[in-house]
């Protein structure tokens, strides 16, 4: 048995591929159009799986966008997507200047929580252990993550 994917709906794909690729870190591995079934399918990596899961040989998070507009419910119910990071502060740093809430700062140098433009909870963990640092260390948690 092998791990595959994650599918999250998506309502708008370019926010959710900037928020995904330009805010995290993930790459695109590739994309699938579907006319009749009215759906794009783009399968997304962290960039030290890319080569593998173009070959589909690493886990991937499937971004599923419906071409016919829906309303989505139960981002929360999902859980998370965790991802692990070089640097949670330049990361979450990032995020912010995008405009992205940082729901849960990263204040131990360790753990952060974030959501994506779909309510999707997304976990941020440090790779190995940075000192508690400003602002983030005195920054409060913000609405639900």
């Amino acid at each position: 048995m092998r791990y595959l994917h994650t599918m999250v709906r998506v309502r708008d794909l370019d926010a959710s591929l900037r928020f995904y690729c330009d805010g995290l870190g993930l790459r695109e591995a590739y994309r699938m159009e579907n006319e009749k079934g009215r759906f794009t399918l783009v399968f997304l990596a962290a960039p030290e799986d890319l080569e593998a899961a173009k070959e589909r040989k690493a886990p991937l998070v499937e971004l599923t966008y419906n071409w016919d507009d829906e309303e989505y419910q139960g981002g929360r119910n999902f859980g998370h997507l965790a991802y692990r990071v070089d640097n949670i502060y330049e990361t979450c740093q990032r995020l912010a200047d995008m405009g992205v809430t940082i729901n849960r700062p990263p204040r131990d140098g360790h753990m952060a929580f974030v959501r994506s433009p779909d309510g999707i909870s997304v976990e941020l963990l440090q790779d190995g252990s940075l000192e508690p640092a400003e602002p983030w260390a005195s920054m409060p948690n913000v609405g639900a993550w």
